[in-house]
């Protein structure tokens, strides 16, 4: 009688083993260890099947580690810890002097003595693999995997960074030695010659006709040329600056917005990785507490004119970079409504708030975020706004900018158009004004926009 086929496991029987040791079964006999083999072989099958099928299902080819999370949820199988393929964005807020605020992205701080002394992981037994770059556009990086020079060994052995201590340099005879970074980032001197002239045009403020087409000329390139990819970085860098140390130069934070609308509209840039960056200037010009260091009432009107420029900016970052950073759009809208809902901020921080919210979230986020909180905003910030500057550009725009995005609802900001779905009766706006409070909703009844009315009121049931 021939013998039954031995059956061929693809799981490490190794493994198993060293399992049942670490929870203290010392001997496991062969029949045990093959049961459990063939078990643990068909759960990650499972696994990985239902992983594949989740991966198809996103039209991807790829699988990614939110698959196998995903397919452990559906398997009902207790999830991973400490494996994840994102991480959410948090932005800081700084100070450069009184109320000024500057937005950036937050780096993890790690306590450095905690790291000295936790102890050594332990050294795993799986073989592990490793991707490295054998040649990057034909230059081979100094990386200990591909060693260069004959003397490339010893000096992996060397300190290195610019905490190194030199005194262990001088002592193995190298105490001339310039660390030098593995992969140089090199630009030509043609687009080094290139991004001085962009950066020198576009701060020009002469108003001579030549100088300002020179300098539409600049901003058109920026948004036409296909070859800018190694400037992205760059560029970026320089509006962070820009906004960073000239808050009072108008003329200078609208350039950075008009450069990064630029860089956004260049359709030949990858910006999806600099998402988080581009929204921070952005968001400094937005929601700063002063814009600019003249007080007239041309210099208010271009002040808020910039605000509307970089709240454009925010919600068209918010809504094209969505897709590949899904945190994004709901961390702009949760800054702009925290800036919103805080008293103790003057009317053009809050008109940037408001203009950024309506941008960023649209007409939903009004409708779930705003309209609950409206009655309050008009009896502790409107009101007492009116009796104090009523009148004033101030005043204005704020109400112009909360009744604009109350009217977003239906997709009309125009108060222009009158007489929309017929005349509103007294009750409706008696009951308008009990719910977003009499200011805004005086304004909004004086439209005679009975659709929107109705949109309003209707919005009460998600309370």
């Amino acid at each position: 009688m021939a013998s039954e086929p031995k059956t061929k496991l693809l799981w490490n029987a190794e493994n198993i083993k060293d399992i049942a040791e670490s929870v203290g079964i010392a001997s496991l006999n062969d029949e045990a260890q093959k049961a459990l083999q063939q078990d643990v072989e068909f759960r990650v099958g499972q696994i990985l099947v239902e992983a594949l099928r989740l991966m198809r299902a996103a039209r991807r080819t790829t699988m990614t580690v939110q698959d196998v999370s995903l397919a452990l949820r559906v398997l009902d199988v207790e999830p991973l810890f400490g494996y994840d393929s994102t991480r959410p964005l948090r932005y800081g807020e700084a100070s450069l002097g009184p109320g000024q605020p500057l937005f950036y992205i937050e780096d993890e701080e790690v306590d450095f003595e905690k790291l000295i002394n936790a102890p050594l992981p332990k050294v795993p037994r799986d073989m592990n693999f490793t991707a490295h770059w054998l040649a990057i556009e034909g230059v081979q990086p100094s990386i200990p995997q591909n060693p260069t020079t004959a003397d490339s060994r010893s000096q992996e052995l060397l300190p290195k960074g610019p905490g190194a201590n030199p005194a262990l340099n001088a002592l193995a005879g190298n105490d001339n030695i310039s660390i030098k970074p593995s992969v140089k980032h090199i630009v030509s001197k043609e687009l080094i010659l290139y991004f001085d002239k962009i950066q020198a045009a576009v701060l020009d403020d002469n108003p001579d006709e030549e100088v300002v087409r020179l300098r539409h000329a600049a901003l058109g390139s920026v948004r036409d040329d296909p070859g800018l990819h190694q400037l992205v970085p760059y560029f970026i860098n320089f509006v962070m600056d820009r906004v960073t140390h000239h808050l009072d130069d108008t003329f200078t934070l609208k350039q950075m917005m008009e450069l990064t609308n630029a860089l956004i509209e260049n359709k030949s840039l990858f910006l999806d990785p600099y998402a988080s960056s581009l929204s921070a200037p952005a968001l400094t010009c937005l929601m700063a507490r002063k814009l600019g260091s003249d007080d007239g009432v041309d210099a208010l009107k271009e002040q808020y004119d910039l605000r509307q420029l970089s709240a454009s900016l925010v919600g068209r970052i918010a809504r094209k970079y969505a897709a590949s950073n899904t945190l994004l759009r709901p961390k702009l809208t949760r800054t702009c409504l925290k800036y919103l809902l805080d008293p103790t901020k003057p009317p053009a921080v809050l008109y940037g708030a408001i203009q950024g919210l309506l941008e960023a979230g649209g007409p939903e986020a009004i409708r779930v975020l705003v309209l609950r909180n409206l009655k309050a905003f008009d009896a502790g910030i409107l009101q007492p706004l009116k009796e104090k500057s009523e009148g004033s550009i101030d005043y204005e725009m704020l109400v112009h900018g909360l009744v604009q995005a109350v009217a977003s609802l239906t997709g009309r900001t125009d108060n222009a158009i009158n007489g929309v779905g017929g005349t509103p009766t007294d009750a409706e706006v008696a009951d308008l004004k009990e719910f977003i409070g009499p200011i805004v909703g005086e304004r909004i009844a004086s439209s005679h926009n009975r659709s929107l009315i109705r949109t309003v009121l209707d919005a009460r049931q998600l309370e």
